[in-house]
């Protein structure tokens, strides 16, 4: 196998389509039909599940998939070590849905500004599903927040995922923000909502808000009713409209000047890193971790 057949079948599999693949790849399609049967036959199994519609993966190409992100990934490092003075190629970026909103255009813009060469792709998730994510080679390194308290040189990277590395970039204000006109809170028992909006488990503000909101009383409170959402607009209107309450970054809510009429209880701060796989360095990852510790 060669790198040009792994990445032909990395793109149908996510594309689950060998029309989109070739369009993509800018390939025609019967060159990227016969690459995955030449591949198949050289490994012996079936990779894809083939139907009308689309394609999916066997068991075995699921696994086979994870290797060909390692080996892509690794090569991709290769040629941009071989120019360590000039950042080049492409690196894979992934950030939490506050940080990609509130944090990364500045740093981004001009990252872009020195280093127009770099290709640089965004995926936001919450952190479990970056860190992930970042295990599997799907990204390079990513913006997530710790969920412990403490200094941010103290912090355990293991607590993330095994072998990762983290450079500290800031620390978030996490506050608690409830419907306008809500009584005084000054412990998770004064909240009258019953319901969290939020983002889906693995987001490390919910752990944050969920072990708050357990806390701090003799009798502890109901766990709240979960409202899973997929965006900071959503839970906010959710929380504007009185039918919940959220645990938010200030830096978030200073984007929302609608929101001015939300409560807001500071709860805890939280510190954000830019985690990697420890022994990933290229030139590109250097010089964006130089732009974002700038601010």
């Amino acid at each position: 196998m060669d790198l040009a057949e792994l990445e032909i079948f990395r793109a149908v599999a996510l594309e689950q389509s060998v029309t989109r693949a070739a369009r993509s790849l800018d390939r025609v399609q019967s060159n990227v039909t016969t690459r995955v049967k030449q591949l198949e036959e050289e490994l012996g199994v079936a990779l894809f599940l083939r139907d009308s519609k689309r394609m999916t993966l066997t068991p075995e190409g699921q696994r086979f998939l994870a290797y060909a992100e390692q080996l892509l990934a690794l090569a991709e490092e290769a040629r941009q070590s071989m120019r360590r003075d000039v950042p080049t190629g492409k690196l894979r970026v992934g950030s939490m849905e506050s940080s990609a909103a509130s944090r990364l255009p500045r740093p981004l813009a001009r990252y872009h500004g020195k280093w127009p060469d770099v290709q640089i792709e965004i995926q936001t998730g919450t952190t479990q599903a970056l860190i992930d994510s970042l295990l599997a080679h799907r990204l390079d390194c990513a913006v997530v927040a710790h969920p412990a308290e403490g200094t941010p040189a103290t912090l355990d990277m293991d607590v993330l995922g095994p072998g990762l590395e983290g450079a500290f970039l800031f620390t978030e204000e996490l506050l608690l923000v409830l419907p306008p006109g809500h009584p005084p809170v000054r412990a998770p028992q004064d909240i009258l909502p019953r319901s969290l909006a939020t983002f889906a488990r693995g987001c490390t503000y919910r752990m944050c808000a969920e072990a708050w909101l357990a806390g701090g009383a003799e009798t502890p409170r109901p766990a709240p009713n979960m409202l899973e959402l997929a965006s900071y607009h959503a839970i906010l209107a959710c929380v504007a409209a009185g039918s919940a309450v959220a645990i938010l970054p200030r830096s978030l809510l200073a984007l929302h000047p609608d929101a001015t009429a939300l409560q807001t209880v500071p709860v805890r701060t939280a510190h954000t890193f830019l985690v990697r796989r420890s022994g990933f360095i290229t030139s590109a990852y250097e010089a964006f971790l130089q732009e974002l510790q700038r601010g």
